[in-house]
């Protein structure tokens, strides 16, 4: 089996470098037998730097990157000529990474804009030479103060798809089939349970050039908070989405239950994502008639905005569309 492109979690044991000592030179010269101390500052050692490149969409580039060390400070030199600074290590990542402390899963940071930068492990500052410590009682010190030590530690990164609207359902619901019809996007689409192994995204066009971004997420099973099926490992992505799109097939025989089943999953998760908008499609309304459809519509819950929609046939897109859009702007 083809090995997956997606990475959404790594575990990495980063560690700054440590700060270059200083120098205790004593100046010395042809005529200066006994010069004063000349002892420069030792050079801070490198960073540990994440930073948010837009262009990134998984963690794929780090999973085999397990040990992230930046290089020391050199020391300082006489002529009080500093140390040059470690070199830092800039470790790119994409929008909506959490990084964790590995041994507490505490939260350090959310990464969620172009560009921003957190130093994750602080390299060592440098060390004073002996030329800081001079003084009128003491005005040829032979010592200079060492580097600063580096940080390190094990780190997890942690990524949440961003996105403006999320799909939720069963597997099977056709949410891929929906995202391949109004985005250009080529999900795996085929008749059978978790037929989408990772998150897609796909940007879908509006009216008068605007759009929005849509993510489908693999399908969640009730229990999927508890670890069942393979929802547990992507409810993480829902957190990161505007807008919650929940889909139920119109061939489910009680599709207000199936809705509350998804609801019930997110609560169990995570109760704040319940104060997210949401809007119910009904799918598959192409293989069910009239009838059927104005019975299930008495049955529905009242507190969602909900729409009937067919990816096959190409209806209720539009006004789906327009429902998104109207969640989105609230």
């Amino acid at each position: 089996m083809a090995e997956s492109n997606f990475i959404d979690f790594v575990r990495l044991f980063c560690a700054s470098g440590h700060g270059g000592a200083g120098s205790a030179h004593l100046h010395r010269a042809k005529y200066v037998p006994k010069g004063g101390p000349d002892g420069g500052d030792g050079g801070r050692g490198g960073h540990i730097i994440l930073k948010v490149n837009p262009q990134l969409w998984t963690l794929i580039h780090l999973r085999y990157r397990k040990v992230v060390r930046a290089e020391a400070g050199s020391p300082g030199g006489e002529a009080l000529k500093k140390g040059k600074n470690g070199q830092d290590i800039i470790l790119e990542v994409p929008q909506g990474v959490t990084v964790k402390d590995a041994e507490t899963e505490e939260v350090i940071t959310e990464l969620i804009e172009p560009g921003q930068e957190f130093i994750l492990c602080q390299g060592g500052r440098g060390g004073y030479g002996n030329d800081h410590f001079k003084s009128a009682t003491n005005q040829t010190p032979r010592y200079a103060q060492p580097g600063g030590e580096g940080e390190e530690g094990w780190f997890i990164l942690e990524l949440k798809v961003l996105a403006d609207v999320g799909l939720v359902g069963f597997p099977n619901a056709g949410k891929s089939t929906l995202l391949a019809a109004i985005t250009s996007a080529k999900p795996k689409i085929a008749n059978y349970a978790f037929t989408t192994l990772e998150p897609n995204l796909g940007i879908v066009k509006y009216r008068d050039d605007r759009s929005f971004v849509m993510a489908d997420i693999p399908g969640i099973i009730e229990g999927a908070h508890e670890g069942r099926g393979i929802g547990i490992r992507f409810l993480r992505h829902i957190e990161r989405n505007s807008v919650l799109l929940f889909m139920v097939s119109a061939e489910e025989k009680n599709i207000k239950k199936s809705y509350e089943i998804l609801l019930n999953e997110l609560k169990q998760y995570n109760p704040e994502l319940l104060v997210k908008d949401r809007v119910l499609a009904i799918t598959k309304t192409d293989l069910v008639d009239a009838k059927t459809i104005a019975r299930i519509e008495k049955k529905l819950p009242e507190d969602i905005p909900h729409v009937f929609i067919s990816s096959v046939a190409q209806t209720g897109l539009q006004e789906l569309k327009d429902e998104l859009w109207k969640a989105l702007n609230r």
